[in-house]
């Protein structure tokens, strides 16, 4: 990397730090779902988090879309959740061979003045034998015409757009993966019921009532190969939500040191151990996040390993803290049973923890 690359990537973190200092303050809100922070997202992609994995001269490096991810994810795990849901979008978009659909959205995505969702969590169960696809088509002059519902998609309003795959009806096992319009008639979006936790990421079902699909907003008329193409970046933005959220557990720790280390070093965890599980986890991702376009089977299993470590490491940080907190971490204002709750999304987000060693488990030896 030249110095003026390092220069462009450490100003674009400083901005997102500092965007992301706001969080504190609402990160209570934003968890009760009485706040939707789509005007910090926004202030995001104006501070360059959604834009800094764009692929140059065909190669591109997620290390910083991570650690903006990171730094939104160590004030509000919700917030970095949704900085996963934008980048990846955003990732799609840069990816797709569809120019047309690449010119109408990546900018403005990457700005932050568009925002959306990334609906493939049914989709990547099914390519595991999970669950079937839930959308199916069947192609028309000019597009396809799209019916089925998808049950959590996240980051959504009537003016975002979310991305999705669907099955041919009339070609089993063939699939394409598509753009929509919230804003579009044929497209209903139906608020969720409360979630434990996360409630302010403006989540919702997705039914797709015979909607048109036209071939512009097409992303890839064979999914399969495109999926294995983005796979990687999809999972590895994912570590981002567990490296900030570790990260705040071990200051939780640290801050009730003082007043309750004398009981607390009887704890088998001490912050100590968790940093040194976070620093190997913070080493291999800038590692496997250089080369996201690497589709060799040891490169993913490597990738698939991070992610197990990464939800597992997120729920022993967050009970290690809740542990060290004490009663005062039980109380509904204080921000350890948050993480504890937080941690747990991380590990069952899609792929979730069983998925993820699934995968692992039939991969070859």
């Amino acid at each position: 990397m030249d110095a003026s690359s390092f220069s462009v990537q450490e100003s674009t973190l400083t901005k997102v730090r500092t965007v992301a200092a706001e969080l504190s303050g609402v990160a209570a809100a934003i968890d009760k779902g009485e706040l939707y922070p789509e005007a910090l997202m926004r202030r995001f992609g104006e501070a360059g988090a959604w834009a800094s994995h764009l692929p140059l001269s065909g190669e591109a490096n997620l290390s910083v879309a991570i650690e903006s991810i990171a730094a939104m994810a160590e004030r509000c795990g919700a917030t970095g959740f949704l900085g996963w849901c934008q980048n990846a979008l955003v990732w799609y978009l840069a990816n797709t061979d569809n120019e047309a659909l690449r010119d109408m959205y990546l900018s403005a995505l990457a700005s932050g003045k568009q925002l959306g969702g990334t609906g493939l969590s049914n989709p990547v169960k099914s390519f595991s034998g999970i669950e079937e696809l839930k959308l199916k088509s069947r192609k028309v002059a000019g597009g396809y015409i799209v019916r089925g519902a998808l049950p959590w998609v996240s980051n959504l309003g009537e003016d975002h757009i979310l991305a999705a795959i669907c099955e041919d009806q009339d070609v089993p096992g063939a699939a394409m993966m598509f753009v929509a319009d919230c804003a579009a008639p044929d497209v209903q979006l139906t608020p969720c019921a409360p979630f434990l936790a996360m409630d302010g990421t403006a989540t919702y079902s997705v039914r797709f009532r015979d909607s048109f699909i036209p071939d512009s907003m097409v992303l890839a008329q064979s999914a399969a190969p495109f999926v294995r193409k983005i796979r990687a970046g999809f999972i590895l933005l994912q570590v981002g939500m567990a490296i900030g959220l570790i990260r705040d557990c071990i200051k939780l720790m640290l801050q009730v040191r003082d007043g309750l280390g004398h009981v607390n070093k009887y704890l088998e965890e001490q912050p100590e151990d968790i940093e040194e599980v976070l620093t190997a986890l913070e080493k291999e991702t800038a590692a496997l996040a250089a080369t996201p376009y690497d589709t060799s089977d040891d490169y993913w299993r490597h990738v698939l390993t991070l992610r197990l470590r990464a939800g597992e490491a997120s729920v022993a940080a967050a009970h290690a803290a809740m542990l060290h907190s004490g009663a005062r971490g039980y109380v509904m204002t204080h921000r350890a049973q948050r993480r504890l709750r937080e941690a747990y999304f991380v590990a069952i987000v899609t792929p979730a923890t069983k998925q993820l060693r699934k995968m692992l488990a039939e991969m070859p030896s």
